[in-house]
């Protein structure tokens, strides 16, 4: 899905982050340049063994989204001083780079709350209005989950497949965003799987339907229906 390059140093208010930030309560992800942090997670790396292995999970949490959070704050205090400066050069240069990390830094903080241990509700069917759009949209959960895992495998390369509920109509949809492109515009998220093979080739190598079909198992679906709702 194509999305228009930013023209500031506040990015990511352009590609929905304050729409995110109402809806999820991540009180790490701040808008301020230069002081995103990492979130914590509300669940041990291996909680979600055996779909997602632990090794993966500290590996992609802890080095991956650790790698967005700090080239992010980089690329935002440089777009500061270039903003500064007036140097429209170093602007142009530095607003793929902010993009791209700071659309990794929302992905993955949205990606750890639509996760949860099976002890803690993950994998659990949704209920409410969001079980309702859900049967009305796709006639059934297994049957949105077929959607989704088709569209994560049409994939090319890197991205993310999105469950989303668009802001006008309060209708679902499933979106791919190429590489970090976060959700914005007139979508909001509510279920974010991540396609990159740094979250499942360890464990999977090649057989990424595999890890397609088991994340379903690790799912938090009240996450999303707080998102949602």
């Amino acid at each position: 899905m194509a999305q228009t390059l930013l023209r500031s140093a506040r990015p990511l208010q352009r590609l929905g982050l304050a729409a995110t930030q109402q809806t999820s309560k991540m009180s790490s992800l701040s808008l301020v340049p230069g002081e995103a942090k990492l979130p914590d997670l509300s669940y041990d790396y291996g909680a979600l063994e055996p779909a997602i292995s632990g090794k993966i999970m500290e590996l992609h949490h802890k080095n991956h989204h650790q790698t967005y959070v700090n080239s992010y704050n980089d690329a935002s205090i440089k777009m500061q001083a270039a903003e500064k400066d007036n140097d429209i050069q170093s602007m142009i240069s530095l607003q793929p780079l902010i993009t791209f990390h700071g659309g990794g830094h929302i992905n993955h903080s949205l990606f750890w709350e639509n996760l949860a241990p099976t002890s803690q509700g993950g994998g659990e069917p949704p209920s409410g209005a969001l079980a309702k759009a859900i049967d009305d949209h796709y006639g059934s959960l297994d049957s949105l989950k077929g959607k989704m895992n088709t569209a994560l495998a049409g994939i090319q390369g890197s991205g993310w497949a999105w469950l989303v509920q668009d802001k006008q109509t309060g209708k679902l949809a499933v979106n791919t965003y190429a590489n970090q492109f976060p959700v914005g515009g007139n979508f909001k998220p509510i279920l974010g799987i991540d396609a990159w093979e740094h979250a499942y080739y360890l464990q999977y190598q090649n057989r990424k339907a595999e890890y397609f079909k088991a994340i379903w198992d690790v799912i938090n679906w009240k996450a999303a229906e707080k998102r949602f709702t």
